[in-house]
């Protein structure tokens, strides 16, 4: 599924006392899909849905908590009703110096009263009761700590996926050809394309186009004007810019600059056509 229709999403930023910490809780009923461009803890509140992540297809309902890092695949495959989480972002600064090198990935989904998750229910927890700012920070540092201990010991991706994965992640901003990602990763083409959609969950070139997406993401919050974007991400011009990010994200460039210049000035409830912002 690489097309994407807009999708309406009720966002709503949650107050927390540490700085650079975000929380957003979210309710949505239609089906989702995104990569994740950060790492992120979801536990969910109400409702349940079925989706594929991580090589492998998950069943989650209240009290499922979710682990994600950037690169993610996630692609919601049936949806109960209308269904709530919350998510929080961890700096990823801190996480990838707490794994110091460690590129094990993490299981995505924990089960309610699995003890593995008690360190992310206790962050959750924390930011629901609006926790001091030692609490929080106390919370925070327990939940990057836990990423260690639910890594997988065996890899899902083979070999010369990771190795397109690497690829398309360094050379982001270059051309790319098949011809030069197959040789990279050491496998010929046709099975490279193959084992990239059956492990990742789309082909290498609707990947790349997310990873491009999700630095202009970056850099419109980080101020950067939509026409200078472009070229900072890869894309040949500022048209194709635009008809990429409004496929994924739901509207043009610009629109999303003014609105998260809008909404970083206010915490109140948002609408949103983001799939990238699923809960998983």
């Amino acid at each position: 599924m690489e097309e994407c229709t807009a999708r309406l999403l009720e966002l709503t930023p949650l107050p927390v006392s540490v700085p650079g910490l975000q929380a957003t809780r979210t309710r949505a009923t239609a089906l989702l899909e995104g990569v994740k461009d950060y790492y992120a803890i979801g536990r969910v509140e109400d409702g349940s849905s079925e989706w594929w992540g991580g090589g492998a297809t998950w069943r989650s309902g209240p009290g499922s908590v979710q682990v994600k890092q950037p690169g993610d695949v996630h692609r919601d495959l049936r949806r109960d009703g209308p269904m709530t989480w919350v998510v929080i972002a961890l700096p990823s600064d801190d996480v990838e110096r707490a794994r110091d090198g460690n590129k094990a990935l993490a299981l995505p989904q924990l089960e309610p009263g699995d003890p593995r998750a008690e360190p992310f229910h206790r962050l959750h927890d924390a930011v629901d009761a609006g926790a001091d700012r030692l609490t929080l920070e106390v919370a925070v540092a327990e939940a990057i700590g836990a990423f260690a201990l639910i890594s997988r010991k065996q890899p899902s991706h083979s070999r010369p996926v990771r190795r397109a994965l690497d690829y398309l992640r360094e050379r982001m901003t270059e051309p790319v050809t098949l011809e030069d990602l197959a040789d990279h990763a050491a496998l010929d083409k046709f099975h490279l394309c193959r084992a990239f959609r059956e492990q990742i969950g789309m082909p290498p070139h609707a990947y790349l186009t997310r990873l491009r997406i999700l630095r202009a993401k970056r850099l419109l919050q980080a101020g950067v004007r939509a026409s200078e974007v472009a070229p900072r991400v890869g894309l040949y011009d500022q048209a194709q810019l635009t008809r990429h990010f409004r496929r994924i994200v739901g509207v043009t460039p610009a629109s999303y600059g003014k609105e998260h210049r809008r909404s970083s000035a206010r915490a109140r409830p948002v609408r949103a056509t983001n799939p990238s912002d699923s809960p998983h």
